[in-house]
């Protein structure tokens, strides 16, 4: 990556670092008002409500992704033209898709007397909730999906300081309500409708600051898509893959709901909230790195290809591998501190729920090579991944309950997702032999068992109490030390990635010193 891919993406990474612990903090204090005030039922439903929101936003078809792919080569060229009129055609696709999007949920909201039949709320909570998240949810495809402009030109840290900035206050705000207010659950409810509004409203002034000449003009949306017809063609490569995606992230909320109640959908979005705060972090981390990738591929260096994937595959290797080891030896004596052990799952079912967010974290190296080449046309895969997932979630809850659910996602991932994802990307994209991949994982693996065992060892000798905030603090402090510290050593020697890694990240701090 040029120097330049290099800063931007440390600016982009500076700015979601902040927002992802001023976030994470938010979230805990948030999702425990939550439940001390409105029960784990409240909680179960509004989860619930968003993953219905969820299935409708598949109309998307990917959209979004097939935008950003079209925009890399005008923006590194500088072409305005082509600028306006590809983000008009995705205003275009949008307003059509937010009309079906509305048809659908109306439709939808018919049915929720028999979905919310068992719930034991009020059927207003269902409605309510529904609809507050699905106004939020058309501000994107009527107003906000003008800021596919700041992810592809690598300036994200722009959508966190003026978007989501906004919505840290949000959160604030909304604990507050929840605590103070007489009418607890509906102020919550206003107020994120209201800071919604208002994240959006900053979020354009933002990007019309930073793209002045930015026009777009609707009226010839439909001329324009004939035109850029590789966006529909990218567009219908990419509805499957976001099928996928959505039974993945989704369908196990609805699933458990099915086979339990929403007082287990609330307790494993409880995990959740700590895997989708890791996978947070990863993003501030590594924030814009897509973006620099798509304009690395464009210039076609084969060997840089290589060298800076096998950088970024090790570097994100180190920091999942490290967070994930403290996520599951620590989380459920967290979960006791933070909300008691009747909110707690069993060890198992813990390990299935590491090693999914394990795939989907060291998934992204392989992904944004992906995105960078336009590779969408293995259509089949994230149909079979669905099926796979659904399939055996449903035949395994059956009989084994929670943990056969959440198994049923880990099968699909690791048949497409471990599996074929590696594979086609080497097969079809870079066109280098797969070993180089096997290879390179075999030698994260193994540092892994190394780190795994001798980690084990030295704390099955070292008995740390975790019964207070300051204790868990303390003990997943040195878990993280040993752990990582003993990754680093190890990838470094054996791996030029880290190296790598190494004098790029004493570069740029060079770089600041001397500022």
């Amino acid at each position: 990556m040029t120097r330049s891919r290099t800063t931007k993406s440390i600016k982009n990474g500076k700015f979601a670092f902040i927002y992802y612990f001023v976030s994470l903090l938010l979230g805990f204090i948030s999702r425990k008002v939550f439940l001390d005030y409105l029960g784990i039922e409240v909680l179960g439903l509004n989860q619930t409500a968003q993953n219905l929101l969820g299935f409708l936003n598949l109309a998307e078809l990917g959209i979004g992704s097939a935008i950003a792919f079209t925009l890399y080569k005008p923006l590194a060229a500088n072409d305005q033209q082509s600028i306006n009129e590809i983000v008009t055609v995705q205003g275009w696709l949008y307003r059509r898709i937010a009309v079906f999007i509305v048809a659908a949920a109306i439709v939808l909201m018919c049915f929720f007397p028999i979905i919310f039949d068992s719930s034991g709320l009020p059927l207003w909570y269902a409605f309510t909730s529904f609809g507050v998240f699905l106004y939020s949810s058309l501000l994107t495809y009527f107003i906000n999906f003008k800021q596919i402009l700041l992810s592809a030109s690598q300036n994200e840290y722009l959508i966190t300081k003026h978007y989501h900035f906004v919505n840290l206050v949000k959160s604030v705000i909304q604990i507050l309500a929840i605590m103070y207010l007489p009418l607890p659950y509906v102020s919550w409810l206003v107020l994120h409708v209201v800071f919604s509004t208002i994240a959006s409203w900053n979020l354009n002034r933002a990007i019309f600051n930073e793209f002045p000449n930015l026009k777009i003009d609707m009226g010839i949306g439909k001329s324009l898509v004939k035109k850029y017809s590789i966006i529909i063609t990218k567009v219908k490569q990419l509805f499957f893959h976001a099928i996928g995606g959505f039974v993945m992230t989704q369908s196990s909320f609805i699933i458990i709901y099915a086979f339990a109640n929403l007082t287990m959908v609330g307790i494993y979005a409880n995990y959740m909230l700590i895997a989708n705060s890791l996978r947070m972090l990863f993003n501030a981390v590594f924030s814009g790195v897509t973006a620099g990738v798509g304009n690395l591929v464009a210039e076609g260096d084969k060997k840089k290809m290589l060298s800076v994937f096998e950088e970024l595959f090790t570097s994100r290797f180190l920091i999942i591998t490290t967070f994930l080891y403290c996520f599951l030896l620590l989380s459920n004596s967290f979960m006791v501190i933070w909300i008691g052990d009747q909110y707690i799952l069993d060890t198992q079912t813990l390990r299935v729920i590491v090693l999914t967010t394990y795939i989907i974290l060291s998934r992204t190296t392989v992904d944004a090579f992906i995105f960078a080449t336009g590779l969408f046309q293995d259509i089949w895969a994230p149909i079979v991944e669905a099926v796979l997932n659904i399939g055996f979630s449903v035949l395994l809850g059956f009989y084994f309950g929670i943990i056969g659910i959440l198994s049923g996602v880990l099968i699909s991932q690791i048949v497409i997702i471990f599996l074929w994802k590696p594979y086609f990307l080497f097969k079809k994209g870079l066109n280098v032999s797969l070993w180089f991949y096997i290879r390179l994982y075999a030698k994260h693996l193994v540092v892994f068992a190394i780190c795994y065992t001798v980690s084990e060892l030295v704390f099955g000798y070292l008995t740390l109490p975790e019964t207070s905030y300051l204790s868990w603090a303390l003990s997943a402090t040195l878990h993280f030390l040993l752990f990582g510290c003993l990754c680093y050593i190890l990838l470094f020697f054996i791996t030029p990635g880290m190296r790598q890694f190494t004098e790029r990240i004493k570069s740029v701090i060079y770089l600041k010193l001397r500022q």
